[in-house]
């Protein structure tokens, strides 16, 4: 029973013991457990603000990340619609070249044809006139006598050339 009721000389022995393992503790342990415990407070917390610190970068890179692309899609938004206004531009100078350049051929050839109708128009003329030289040539250098033989002297001329 002497356990369950202590004596007070057991108490105080115990107290004492105690209080040497309280002061002992306290001295050389405590310190030693609430500086490792600081510690790895600090060195949690360290990594924490480090996380942090990390994870704020990387919202950054992404946000720079997003402009970036934002901006190169523009660029190429902008190139595509250039090179579209480029091919219509050499689409349109094409049309409108190949459109001149037929106007000329045409041109060109009214003209050639214009030329060649005068052409054929002076050769008939011409022909005319020498065919009219030449009836007179004759019609003057045979004897005139008579009307009759100046008729027949014509319709002879005529006969003999061939108009077509």
């Amino acid at each position: 029973m002497e356990l369950i009721k202590p004596s007070f000389g057991l108490i105080f022995w115990m107290l004492v013991g105690f209080g040497i393992l309280f002061f002992i503790l306290a001295k050389f342990a405590w310190p030693v457990i609430t500086g490792g415990i600081a510690s790895r407070n600090k060195k949690i917390q360290d990594q924490l603000d480090e996380a942090e610190r990390v994870h704020a970068e990387l919202e950054n890179i992404n946000q720079k990340h997003q402009a970036m692309l934002a901006e190169a899609r523009s660029e190429r938004d902008a190139i595509l619609n250039e090179a579209r206004m480029v091919s219509e531009k050499m689409k349109e100078e094409a049309l409108l070249k190949a459109e001149q350049q037929s106007q000329a051929i045409i041109e060109d050839a009214k003209k050639a044809i214009n030329y060649e109708k005068l052409k054929a128009i002076t050769d008939v003329k011409n022909e005319i006139a020498n065919l009219s030289i030449e009836i007179a040539e004759k019609v003057i250098g045979e004897e005139l006598k008579d009307e009759a033989r100046q008729k027949q002297l014509i319709e002879k001329w005529v006969k003999d050339c061939n108009l077509n």
